[in-house]
């Protein structure tokens, strides 16, 4: 039998340029071998999205139990991705979780469904979250094992947050072991250099920003000279890719110049500025989508705000704050208002679902070689109650996942449960995590 060849470039090119700056590419034609091109060629990413405070839930789970559900308002920006949506209701945090009010063992043990220490010192303790556990599985193959996003500013919060709490438990969803909180980067520039190189000193990178110097123009020419060598999907591939990248940093840029004149009390990023948390929002998830094209890392764990947060809306018609508007005593018209933020998020969330949907990946999209987790570890906001919880996951996940349902599981069950059936799409066996009983049939 006569085998067919053909030039095979290594998944792990770059384009190479100035200042050490290498730029890793999506999968092309051209790195998978003639004849091999199947989906196990592509590696599978997983994200993890947290929202605070909580959901309206009457406006968020779905009626119907099964497929072909009927979205409800919080969902509706999802729904031209339904068949790639399993919403799972019924699930409940530990109910042991006594630290603070609630609302620091809401984010620190969403991933991880263990105890929290109740502590106000620097002696934290959580579980490891399944990010980290993901990571540390498929992590090594990539640049970056994972990475940890966030919006707000958590540095300057030190001492007790949540009434009783150390204020670590709010900075972070991510554990890398019990005693081991990651920091959330919330700086979409430093994000952008550590994925694609060093840019320096902060007066350097400003010079660099005034000046109008993009930093890909470095590896133009390398990508240039590879692309006479490469078939025309290719070429056209690596030319939206790194239009991609352009256009990141050209938005980055455009924040930083919003923002410049502005003083604040928190590190060179845009934050805290409510006009601007749409622009930073959607630049964390486009990074991720760049993360997983150019498989710089296959893990991501994003807090789209923080609990406890003071965050208003009025750009979408909520001027109140967030945290307080979900104290909303079920009268219609906060109830309403807090309905509004939650739909927002998921608007936003969206967009990156779209992003993935759109972006080729092997013999499919990112979106169907993702997993993606979106949620909170939070109920009804009004009383802190984490017993009902639902969440969500999107996308294709190589095709292990039955899409497309509402699985309403029996009253109280762990949100543990879900995550180990995550590990498992992931292919890492466990009998358990933190407070599980079993797993969620996705």
């Amino acid at each position: 039998m006569k085998i067919l060849t053909k030039k095979h470039l290594s998944r792990r090119t770059f384009l190479h340029g100035a200042a050490g700056l290498g730029v890793g590419l999506p999968l092309l034609d051209a790195m998978v071998p003639a004849m091999a091109q199947s989906a196990t060629q592509t590696p599978m990413r997983f994200g993890f999205v947290y929202t605070p405070h909580g959901y309206i839930l009457k406006e968020w789970v779905p009626d119907q139990v099964g497929r072909d559900f009927a979205l409800k308002l919080i969902m509706k920006p999802l729904e031209a991705y339904q068949d790639q949506m399993i919403v799972v209701s019924n699930l409940a945090m530990r109910p042991d979780n006594v630290t603070g009010s609630g609302h620091a063992t809401s984010n620190s043990t969403y991933l991880s469904g263990a105890l929290a220490k109740n502590t106000r010192g620097a002696d934290v303790a959580a579980g490891m979250t399944i990010d980290q556990i993901i990571a540390q599985k498929i992590g090594q193959e990539t640049p970056l094992p994972s990475m940890e996003l966030a919006i707000e500013d958590n540095s300057n919060m030190i001492g007790v947050c949540d009434g009783t709490s150390s204020c670590t438990y709010l900075d972070t969803m991510a554990w890398s072991s019990p005693t081991t909180p990651l920091p959330m980067q919330i700086n979409p520039r430093v994000v952008f250099e550590r994925m694609f190189g060093d840019g320096g000193t902060p007066e350097e990178r400003a010079a660099r920003m005034r000046a109008d110097k993009s930093l890909l123009d470095a590896v133009m020419r390398s990508a240039g000279h590879l692309q006479k060598d490469l078939g025309h999907s290719d070429r056209a591939r690596i030319d939206d890719y790194l239009e991609n990248l352009r256009e990141v940093e050209r938005r980055i840029g455009n924040l930083e110049a919003r923002t410049e004149h502005i003083t604040l009390d928190v590190p060179d990023a845009p934050v805290d500025i409510p006009e601007l948390y749409e622009d930073h929002v959607d630049l964390m998830f486009d990074l991720q989508a760049l993360a997983f094209q150019s498989d710089t890392t296959r893990v991501t764990t994003f807090m789209m705000s923080r609990e406890l947060n003071n965050r208003a809306y009025p750009q979408i018609g909520v001027p109140g704050q967030h945290h307080a508007i979900s104290h909303h005593t079920y009268k219609a018209e906060p109830e309403s208002q807090h309905a509004m933020i939650n739909t927002y998020h998921v608007s936003l969330f969206a967009k990156f679902v779209e992003k993935l949907a759109n972006t080729p990946d092997g013999d499919g999209s990112l979106l169907d070689h993702s997993l993606l987790l979106y949620g909170s570890g939070m109920g009804d906001g009004n009383v802190h109650s984490k017993d009902p919880i639902s969440s969500m996951l999107v996308g294709g996940a190589h095709g292990k996942v039955d899409s497309n349902r509402h699985i309403q599981m029996p009253k109280s069950t762990p949100q543990a449960n879900m995550l180990v059936s995550i590990l498992n799409v992931a292919g890492i066996p466990t009998e358990s995590i933190g407070n599980s009983t079993g797993s969620v049939p996705i």
